[in-house]
C-alpha cells in the first residue's frame, strides 16, 4: 500500500519520516519531491574495480549548472536529508527528468526501513543537458509494511552508507569481499 499526502503528514508529525528540510509545496497527493543537491561525483578510474575502493572526485555544481555528458556515471545526491522508521521508501525519477533523458538510478531505488539519510543518485544521460542545484530531481513514495522489524537499515552493523553526508557516496562493494 503507498501512503497518501495525508498518510505521509501523519507520519512526518509522528516521526515515523523525515525530511530535512520539508517543503509542505513538494508534497504531492501520493509523493514528496527531492531535489539534486550541490554534489556530483565522478570515479576516478574509468575502469571500476568491485574488488577494490574506487574513489570519486567531488564537484560542485556551479550556478550556471552542469552539463551532464552520456556515457558518464554521475553520483548525485539529495538535497534532502531523510529518515524512515515504519515504511519503505522508493525514489522515482520525475517525469520531467526522464523526459530530458536523465535516469537517477541505475538499481538502487529502494531504501530500507531505517534508511537515515541523503539519497545517493546514479545519474546518467542519453544525451548532454544541463542541471542546476536544487531542481527537482526525483520523488519519494513510501510504502507500508506488515509485520515487525527486527533488522533496521540505520542498526545494521554492517550497513555500508549509514554515515551521514550531504555528498555522493561512491559504491561500497569491495566491503563484501573483506
Amino acid at each position: 500500500m503507498i501512503l497518501t499526502d495525508k498518510k505521509i503528514l501523519e507520519s512526518i508529525e509522528a516521526r515515523e519520516i523525515v525530511i530535512e528540510p520539508f517543503r509542505r509545496e513538494c508534497l504531492g497527493t501520493n509523493s514528496y519531491d527531492v531535489h539534486l543537491g550541490k554534489y556530483l561525483g565522478l570515479y576516478r578510474d574509468r575502469v571500476l574495480d568491485a574488488r577494490k575502493h574506487n574513489p570519486i572526485e567531488l564537484i560542485e555544481i556551479p550556478e550556471e549548472g552542469f552539463v551532464l555528458q552520456p556515457g558518464t556515471l554521475y553520483l548525485g545526491v539529495t538535497e534532502e536529508y531523510t529518515e524512515t522508521h515504519a515504511t519503505v521508501p522508493f525514489l522515482e525519477g520525475k517525469s520531467s527528468v526522464g523526459r530530458l533523458g536523465i535516469d537517477i538510478h541505475a538499481t538502487a531505488g529502494k531504501g530500507d526501513v531505517g534508511f537515515s539519510n541523503h539519497w545517493t543518485l546514479e545519474i546518467s544521460c542519453v544525451q548532454p543537458v544541463r542541471v542546476y542545484v536544487g531542481m527537482p530531481i526525483g520523488q519519494l513514495i513510501y510504502f507500508a509494511v506488515e509485520g515487525g522489524i527486527e533488522n533496521y537499515y540505520n542498526r545494521k552493523p554492517n550497513a555500508k552508507y549509514n554515515q551521514r553526508s550531504d555528498k555522493p557516496m561512491e559504491s561500497m562493494m569491495w566491503k563484501n569481499f573483506l
